[in-house]
Formats: C-alpha cells, sequence, structure tokens
C-alpha cells in the first residue's frame, strides 16, 4: 500500500536527497576536475569544473607511467576476485545450513555470526598479523587474502534471502537425489543471484579500496593492492602534483562505479530480497 504524500513533504524529501547526493559526489567531481586541470589552476580561489588550460593527457600519462598503476590495478583484481570467490564458497553453505537445517547449536552459531558482524576488521587486526606471521604468509597475496575469507555479512545476508525460498523447493530437489550441496550450488544460489550480485558488489568495493590491512600485511611495491599503491605513487613520484594524483585516484574509482551502474538493479533487488518473508 502506497502512502501518497502532500507536495510539502515531496518537495522537501526531495530537497534532502538532493543535498545528500551533492554531499557524496562533489568529493568525486572534484576529483575529476583536478585530474583535468595544470598545476597553477588547482588552487585558484574560485572553482570550475573545466580547466582553462586542458592537462588531462599529461596527468593521466603521469599516473599510467610514473608508476606501477596497471600493476597495482592487476593485484586489486587477483585479491578482490579470490577473496570473493572463496566467500561465496564458504558463505552460500554456511547460510544454508543456518536457514534450512535443523542441528542443535544452530542458532548459536548463527549468534556467533551476528557477533562477527558487530567487530570492527581493525579489531583483529593484531591477532591476524601475529597469525600470518607464525604462518609465514605476511608480505604475499595470502596475507592480503586469508583474514577475509569467511564473511559474517555474507553468511546473515545469504541466510536471510535462503530462508524466503520455500522448504517445499528443498524437498523437491531432496527427492529428485540432490545432495545437500548440490541443492546449495543448484537450487539455492540461482534463486538468490540478485543477492549474490548484490554482496559481490560489496565485497569488491570494501577490498578494492581496503587500505588499513594492506598497510600491514605487505611491504613489497609488486604486491600492493590500489590504494596503497596511490599512497606509494604520493610518496615517491607526485609528491605536491596533484593532477597525476587524482587521475590515479580517477583510474582506480572508474571500475566500481562502471560495475555498480551495470548492476545497480539487481544491487538493489539483493539487498530487499530478505527483507520480507
Amino acid at each position: 500500500m502506497s502512502v501518497r504524500l502532500s507536495p510539502t513533504a515531496a518537495i522537501m524529501r526531495h530537497g534532502v536527497l538532493l543535498i545528500t547526493a551533492a554531499v557524496v559526489l562533489v568529493p568525486f567531481v572534484w576529483m575529476v576536475s583536478l585530474s583535468l586541470k595544470p598545476p597553477g589552476e588547482i588552487f585558484r580561489q574560485h572553482f570550475s569544473f573545466l580547466p582553462e588550460q586542458w592537462y588531462a593527457v599529461q596527468n593521466y600519462s603521469k599516473a599510467l607511467t610514473s608508476a606501477p598503476l596497471p600493476r597495482y590495478m592487476g593485484n586489486g583484481v587477483l585479491v578482490c576476485a579470490a577473496i570473493l570467490t572463496l566467500q561465496i564458497l564458504i558463505c552460500a553453505p554456511c547460510a544454508y545450513a543456518l536457514a534450512k537445517l535443523r542441528f542443535r547449536g544452530r542458532d548459536l552459531i548463527f549468534g556467533f555470526v551476528l557477533i562477527g558482524l558487530l567487530l570492527p576488521h581493525q579489531v583483529l587486526s593484531l591477532p591476524l598479523f601475529v597469525l600470518g606471521y607464525e604462518l609465514g604468509i605476511l608480505n604475499t597475496y595470502a596475507a592480503l587474502i586469508f583474514p577475509f575469507v569467511v564473511s559474517p555479512f555474507g553468511i546473515f545476508l545469504f541466510r536471510q534471502v535462503f530462508k524466503t525460498i520455500p522448504d517445499d523447493v528443498v524437498h523437491a530437489a531432496r527427492l529428485d537425489g540432490l545432495s545437500e550441496l548440490g541443492i546449495v550450488w543448484k537450487v539455492m544460489v540461482p534463486m538468490a543471484l540478485p543477492a549474490v550480485i548484490a554482496f559481490s558488489i560489496f565485497s569488491v568495493v570494501g577490498h578494492w579500496n581496503d587500505l588499513f590491512w594492506p598497510l600491514i600485511a605487505v611491504r613489497s611495491e609488486s604486491l600492493m593492492p590500489p590504494p596503497l599503491g596511490i599512497i606509494a605513487f604520493a610518496n615517491e613520484q607526485a609528491g605536491n602534483d596533484y593532477g597525476p594524483l587524482m587521475a590515479a585516484a580517477t583510474i582506480v574509482v572508474l571500475p566500481l562505479v562502471v560495475a555498480f551502474l551495470a548492476a545497480q538493479k539487481w544491487f538493489v533487488e539483493g539487498m530487499t530480497g530478505g527483507a520480507v518473508k
């Protein structure tokens, strides 16, 4: 049942949404604008989006050639893809067990999952660092991947969506001879595809932009993901030359923007799929 808003309430709602969108988008617009300008125009008192002198070729060329930016982005793709694959392989069966199977301690385990949702990852950084040292995986790709293979948010999201799938579907799959894992991968995950896409966006964006853990876990420049690589680029090459630095940041952010715009329909559907049973 939809509620019809008064004209004043509708104007206020749209005003709040526009102000919020502006607050979110202004830093990105500024970043793109600075990536197009020469140094002399960056710190002018009056702001203009388009530069008087176009410096885009110089800024983006320096961003791509003065630092191994393609290498940083390749590391980001490798790490994010590995984390996402392992997360889905682990979270989907766990969520299915919590949603559709009955066993002793199920609610207690789900309580631990909820506790995991409340813990910031930064709280676990010290024990994870010590564990990585004991395993001998620091300064490797494994150090960037291992701490994130189990996602409490992924288990929670998939569980909520799996609970909306009728039990009759599961019983029918069992009568057809599917094993429990077969039901997960051939029935549950395909039916929950919007949730999988929504979780994939969250996972990729979160780990693509992660700076805190890579700053602790790796030292070799050849292993650096994009955010850490941009810091290395700023320290070693860009310095106070903000044009190439903003160009590098734009290149790093662009794949995420394109991916979200392409999948926004499934993202919204996946995030709301488990809201109503």
